[in-house]
């Protein structure tokens, strides 16, 4: 395996996740939501840099979109875990859920020779924004500079969600768009 600054990046994030979670259970959620906020911004960060730097390889592309679900799985667990709640736990299998459909759709669009069909669309990256601020808002998850973290970490939650329900339809009607 070649370990470039790319895959150094996507083998980051998979390495925070513990990191993640053991400072999460010795309650230091602002340290918890940084560390969640760094796995973010690596998501953008070796994406880009593998195209500019021309370091693409089908090694990172298959761990990338691997590291970005576990860490996102692992934060919405937490967040389930700690608020109890119904409408949260719904948004959480909303996106897990998601995530599961449409890993598998490409992978049967890759077998049938038709992976193009559910490439990451522009809604992808809206959804994947307002996930990642809702869940650095949610980690976090108490009142900063007057700001209400929690409830605009809600917000975002709900439109994450949303966007997420509408990409999955999306990615369903176009696979499906000929069969």
């Amino acid at each position: 395996m070649n370990i470039n600054i790319p895959m150094g990046l996507t083998l980051l994030r998979i390495f925070m996740i513990p990191i993640m979670l053991i400072v999460h259970y010795y309650d230091y959620p602002l340290a918890t939501s940084v560390i969640f906020g760094i796995a973010g911004l690596t998501d953008w960060a070796d994406g880009y840099m593998a195209r500019r730097l021309n370091q693409e390889s089908r090694l990172g592309a298959f761990l990338d979109p691997v590291a970005d679900k576990l860490i996102v799985i692992v934060a919405l667990l937490l967040i389930v875990e700690r608020e109890g709640s119904l409408w949260i736990t719904l948004a959480a299998v909303a996106i897990i859920g998601r995530e599961v459909i449409i890993s598998a759709l490409r992978e049967w669009m890759a077998e049938t020779g038709q992976r193009s069909k559910v490439a990451v669309a522009f809604i992808g990256k809206i959804k994947t924004t307002a996930q990642i601020f809702s869940l650095i808002f949610l980690l976090y998850n108490k009142p900063l500079w007057g700001l209400p973290i929690r409830e605009i970490g809600l917000v975002l939650l709900a439109v994450a969600t949303a966007l997420t329900l509408i990409s999955m339809v999306q990615y369903l009607m176009l696979a499906f768009k000929d069969h």
